[in-house]
């Protein structure tokens, strides 16, 4: 069993209703994230995922319930928020949600001198950050004048700048053509490799099961299931029950393993291209 010094974030007994409604966007909410993971969140609209997400980072405060990062409950005080959003940060759906500053330069400065880095190391950090992502050639231009595309990038390079432990992605790819969808994707994965949690929103269960470490299902503002991206595509009833399929390639490894074509005790391949292999 983990231990609690694995969980980079618990949530216990979370719940949160927007004023003038009568259902509850987060219902009784349990969940822990292990430090370094890679989690996957589905659900259909209105399971409570984007709510969540404003919860962890502060954004929003639970009605009822603890959230804690780093095992130290969130301190709704601007210190506190201060503190939480420098080591959760939140890429939002919609960047221009996000998007504020005059230039994309000053738009990637503004988080790391707001907390309180000098500008020489900020400077440092923000070139570093614009280069890594590729952004050098639009950093002079203004954010609102930019493709959905880069200005993805830029909101991702809004929060990288900081170092956060915890970077969270509300449907990153949407909206997106093909070539800017490979460029985030690649974005994403080099978070990852830099230990940084990742926590993404998606409705593409593809993907989903191809990058998770674990596919966390919500529904009604609750965890439905939480496991192995096989474990939880396997709950063919829960992944029902959140408007889901299993995705592609693990149907077609059930199939071959019905029709004996491939040995019952073959691993359940992460992607089309692992089942090619295997034939």
């Amino acid at each position: 069993m983990k231990q609690e010094k694995d969980w980079v974030i618990e949530v216990k007994d979370v719940s949160f209703t927007y004023d003038g409604n009568d259902e509850k966007a987060l219902d009784g909410l349990n969940l822990n994230v292990r430090r370094g993971a890679k989690v996957a969140f589905m659900g259909g609209n209105g399971s409570g995922k984007s709510t969540l997400f404003l919860c962890l980072n502060g954004i929003r405060k639970p009605d009822e319930g603890r959230i804690s990062v780093d095992g130290s409950p969130i301190e709704y005080t601007r210190r506190g928020l201060l503190e939480v959003r420098s080591r959760v940060g939140i890429v939002f759906q919609e960047p221009d949600d996000q998007l504020f500053s005059a230039s994309v330069y000053q738009e990637i400065s503004f988080g790391v001198l707001n907390l309180g880095v000098d500008e020489d190391t900020a400077k440092r950090e923000v070139e570093h950050v614009i280069e890594e992502l590729e952004i050098t050639p639009f950093q002079d231009r203004p954010a609102h004048a930019l493709s959905g595309g880069q200005k993805k990038q830029v909101a991702i390079a809004d929060i990288l700048v900081m170092h956060p432990e915890v970077m969270i992605l509300d449907e990153p790819a949407a909206a997106l053509d093909s070539k800017h969808t490979k460029k985030v994707e690649e974005i994403v994965e080099s978070l990852t490799e830099k230990g940084i949690t990742v926590l993404m929103a998606t409705h593409d269960m593809d993907y989903a099961y191809r990058w998770a470490d674990e596919i966390v299902l919500m529904h009604r503002g609750r965890v439905l299931r939480q496991g192995t991206p096989f474990e939880v595509c396997s709950d063919r009833a829960a992944l029902e029950k959140s408007g889901l399929e299993a995705p592609d390639v693990l149907k077609l490894y059930e199939r071959l393993k019905e029709k004996k074509i491939i040995p019952e005790d073959t691993a359940p391949p992460k992607s089309t291209e692992e089942l090619i292999e295997i034939l």
